[in-house]
């Protein structure tokens, strides 16, 4: 199958970065992920707060204040996720 006709039977892809801010500090994705739609880039994005959380912190680190932020090519943020916990 040729890669245009496997583009449109899977359909468009798009190019998410997801950066790491703190409003201090920003660490960009240079690489970024090829995804179908926005709802797989959250997903994505939630798997990667998961794994962040599990790594070890420094003693009285805290994820409290940083986002992650799905970042589309142009710099357009289309979602934020805050890594600190949200109390209900």
């Amino acid at each position: 199958m040729s890669s245009l006709a496997s583009r449109w039977i899977r359909g468009p892809s798009m190019r998410c970065y997801f950066h790491l801010v703190n409003g201090h500090e920003t660490i960009l994705d240079e690489n970024g992920v090829e995804v179908a739609d926005l709802a797989t880039a959250v997903e994505m994005a939630l798997h990667a707060i998961d794994d962040l959380k599990d790594e070890a912190l420094q003693p009285g680190g805290s994820w409290q204040g940083w986002t992650l932020d799905i970042v589309d090519p142009t710099g357009r943020i289309l979602a934020s996720i805050p890594l600190d916990p949200t109390i209900h």
